[in-house]
């Protein structure tokens, strides 16, 4: 069975053609963008209908990169849609599995790292005192070589408890399976402005002038601090 294929019936993709449109009303408008005002209604109009001609090649040739990208869009979509309930960030399986068991991990390790730190505090305290015992000791020894070695085990005991106790202190603050948070919470409004703006005053300044645009977009005409004035832009 032989097949023919006829010449001439393979149609270019659409974008090709108004691609090729777009080009040539912006070679029009580079040529209309020279610098020089337009001066008669005549000018008006041909600039008015290249405007209008680039805006309407726009929308056709988006249009057809939305319908070009859908079936990949769709394809996506439809990838995390099967893993989201899994994998989805604070919301998937995985997360609010690991955040439970966090919760009764955390409270356990807390308990123990509170116990270890316990028995470290009451270790340094008989540090402490054996130390100072010690000490009276060997103060109270003089000329009588029986205290003197009482003192002198006694001294040595103290030492030998210091060293468990710094022992013990170690295995409290260290391989807790712990983390440390550090978290600011807002409590005066007005110095945490004072300290955002002498921190980065073009950082907060670009914020305030956003949320000050926002109002006006949203029908707001008076905004402290702010002019709001009306300008003029070709629809």
């Amino acid at each position: 069975m032989t097949t023919t294929q006829t010449i001439g019936h393979n149609n270019p993709p659409a974008y090709i053609e108004v691609f090729a449109e777009i080009d040539d009303l912006y070679g029009e408008a580079k040529n209309w963008a020279d610098g020089e005002p337009i001066e008669t209604e005549e000018q008006h109009d041909a600039v008015t209908k290249l405007y209008d001609g680039l805006h309407e090649a726009g929308k056709r040739a988006d249009a057809l990169r939305v319908d070009e990208k859908k079936p990949l869009d769709d394809a996506v979509k439809a990838i995390q849609d099967r893993y989201n309930p899994y994998v989805q960030p604070k919301k998937g399986k995985v997360d609010l599995g690991k955040a439970a068991l966090g919760d009764l991990l955390a409270a356990w390790r807390a308990a123990v790292q509170a116990k270890k730190a316990e028995e470290a505090r009451k270790a340094r305290e008989e540090a402490d005192r054996i130390a100072a015992e010690a000490q009276a000791a060997i103060r109270a020894s003089s000329g009588n070589l029986e205290a003197r070695e009482h003192a002198e085990e006694l001294l040595k005991e103290a030492k030998q408890v210091a060293g468990w106790a710094k022992k013990a202190d170690k295995a409290a603050t260290t391989g807790t399976g712990l983390r440390s948070y550090w978290v600011a919470t807002l409590t005066d409004a007005g110095a945490a402005l004072d300290w955002a703006y002498e921190r980065d005053p073009a950082r907060f300044t670009e914020l305030v002038v956003a949320m000050a645009n926002e109002a006006v977009r949203a029908g707001a005409r008076s905004v402290p601090g702010f002019a709001v004035t009306e300008e003029k832009r070709a629809a």
